[in-house]
């Protein structure tokens, strides 16, 4: 008789495979819980540049430099020496996984507070809706009526669909954890400092300058999975080809574009921010942007709802795109290695 055979043990979960694992239930995580109220790591980063920023301030592009450095520095290099030592185990590497992909996404943030907003301009509540658009972009609210805030609701959501889950996704296929921490450092860094102002025109600039570097293949990738996630994809395809490249961002133009096709409306035109820098200074930098999907209609309030089912699409579509990409270029790299 053949003396029976013990059953082969299970393969342990490979690098990549145990990434995709995490990031899948980082996804679920922020679907489900959003961002926590409180001691979110991104808040605790902020508050620490914040001090940092006031020790290393100068009026001068060396300076920020510095600063950028330092503080993206320290959590690529915090993030790598986690991934070493945590994800030594294929456990360790999803769970260190999971917790960087809840942190640094911020999708179902972003629809609950746009949807927030629709809620109140639905229910004819203006003054609440203006009190409450500060929370979700840098516009001044004193002045806009109904279909402005509408408007300018729908942009957020197609540039923060961009920056708070796409982008970050895109580098955890790139470089996996350290790569989603990494990027949400810079575009953290982005908010605080990068805008113009007169404190941060200099400062600020090389903080923007990465941003802009580090969102380039996010954005680019958000409008392609916006335009497959379109109700009409050929629309959304001419608007974005068309139109992405006259916003003066080299970024966010592109998500805005698709949106508006996508969505079947207009966006862009004149916009009113605050001047950034110090709490209370007031309100005060105009811009007159390119219109998007000229031909279009004008946003209404329902397109509030419309632009956060397609934001949600356009994440789980990333995900998917992050899980296999990731795989794949690990894959590669295993096989190269091996050769």
């Amino acid at each position: 008789m053949t003396p029976p055979t013990a059953s082969a043990a299970p393969r342990p979960l490979t690098r990549a495979a145990a990434f995709a694992l995490g990031a899948a239930a980082g996804y679920a995580a922020d679907t489900r819980f959003a961002d926590p109220r409180r001691g979110h790591p991104v808040a605790v980063f902020g508050s620490a540049a914040t001090r940092l920023e006031r020790r290393l301030w100068r009026d001068g592009r060396a300076a920020g430099a510095g600063y950028t450095a330092l503080c993206v520095g320290a959590v690529a290099a915090g993030a790598l020496a986690l991934d070493r030592t945590v994800g030594r185990r294929p456990l360790g590497r999803a769970a260190l996984a999971a917790a960087a992909t809840w942190t640094v996404l911020g999708g179902t943030s972003l629809t609950r507070e746009a949807r927030t907003i629709g809620r109140s301009l639905a229910a004819g509540d203006l003054a609440a809706a203006r009190e409450r658009l500060p929370h979700l972009c840098g516009r001044d609210p004193s002045a806009l009526d109904g279909q402005q805030i509408a408007r300018a609701v729908v942009e957020s959501v197609a540039e923060n669909t961009a920056d708070a889950v796409v982008n970050a996704l895109a580098w955890g296929t790139l470089a996996g954890t350290p790569g989603l921490l990494a990027f949400r450092a810079v575009n953290t860094l982005d908010a605080m400092v990068g805008h113009r102002s007169p404190r941060y025109a200099r400062f600020g600039w090389a903080s923007a300058r990465l941003d802009d570097l580090a969102g380039w293949p996010g954005a680019r990738l958000t409008a392609l999975l916006t335009v497959a996630a379109a109700p009409e994809p050929r629309t959304a395809w001419r608007v974005w080809r068309r139109d992405g490249s006259a916003h003066p961002s080299p970024n966010a133009g592109q998500a805005e574009a698709a949106f508006a096709g996508a969505v079947g409306v207009r966006l862009g035109g004149t916009l009113r921010y605050g001047m950034g820098g110090p709490p209370g200074e007031a309100w005060g930098r105009v811009e007159d942007r390119p219109v998007l999907g000229a031909e279009l209609r004008p946003v209404t309030v329902d397109d509030i709802e419309r632009a956060c089912a397609l934001s949600r699409r356009v994440g789980a579509l990333a995900l998917g795109t992050t899980v296999a990409g990731h795989v794949l270029l690990r894959t590669l790299l295993s096989r190269r290695g091996r050769a």
